[in-house]
């Protein structure tokens, strides 16, 4: 059995707490409400014991219900912020990574954000949009797969060659668009040139048109603990406008950041 498979069969393992939490994560896809079938089917449950969850969490306050019926929808509500602040806040990554971010986004005028490495996926910590370049509304705790971002990839970089691999091996190569690489072998030959060039390009990986540049940040020991990076569109950049132009600013500002750092 996996790691997985042994924690779900152990004698420690709460089932019921961990389906409350797959209907909480069911709104993480995109939708800001959901239908009682929309819950059941995105947290692989029976309607019945689905409903049972929503009344729990509505009851608690972290989840707001509208509508009778058949037409009830289900939304959640901010006092969800409260099961991530803890961790957000014990970083104090945010609120240092914040104001270079600011300053970074004025003077490339593009969007900047931070992220950390969670397994196979990005965080983002911190963010300034400029404008909405993807189809989906990026907002502090929003995940994508690690393999096909930038700033993922510097994470993935940093983790170290076996440790990378592993990750790789870990995660489903999914191809988001075309130009997204799915070849384990070839994703590890692009880290290993990440990790000695110290920043990573992703040119419409993710989602077609976009394009980022990413450079890890350094804790106070020198590992790797976020990364910061750059979002632009492929209509009004070209790629060697963002290693131009955009890396220099980017490594600028991800030193700053590690100097402040340091100071943690």
């Amino acid at each position: 059995m996996d790691e997985g498979t042994d924690a779900a069969a152990s004698a420690d393992f709460v089932q019921s707490f961990a389906r409350g939490l797959a209907v909480i994560r069911a709104f993480g896809e995109g939708d800001a409400q959901l239908s009682l079938s929309d819950v059941a089917r995105r947290s692989d449950m029976p309607r019945a014991a689905a409903r049972r969850f929503l009344r729990t969490l509505e009851t608690l306050g972290y989840v707001r219900g509208s509508g009778e019926g058949a037409n009830r929808t289900y939304a959640l509500t901010p006092r969800v912020l409260e099961l991530g602040f803890g961790y957000l806040s014990s970083l104090s990554l945010p609120e240092i990574v914040q104001p270079h971010l600011e300053l970074l986004s004025r003077e490339v005028g593009e969007s900047v954000s931070a992220a950390v490495l969670d397994g196979a996926d990005i965080v983002y910590i911190a963010r300034v949009p400029t404008r909405r370049i993807m189809s989906v509304r990026i907002t502090i705790g929003t995940r994508f797969p690690a393999y096909a971002t930038s700033m993922g990839r510097v994470l993935l970089a940093a983790a170290g060659e076996d440790a990378a691999a592993a990750a790789v091996e870990a995660s489903v190569l999914e191809k988001l668009t075309e130009r997204t690489l799915t070849d384990a072998a070839a994703l590890r030959r692009e880290l290993a040139q990440v990790r000695e060039q110290g920043w990573a390009l992703v040119d419409g990986e993710l989602e077609p048109g976009l394009r980022s540049v990413a450079a890890p940040l350094h804790g106070r020991g020198g590992a790797v603990v976020a990364a910061l990076n750059v979002s632009t569109s492929a209509t009004r950049d070209s790629v060697e406008h963002l290693v131009e132009a955009y890396v220099p600013a980017l490594l600028r500002t991800a030193a700053a950041i590690d100097a402040d750092l340091r100071l943690v």
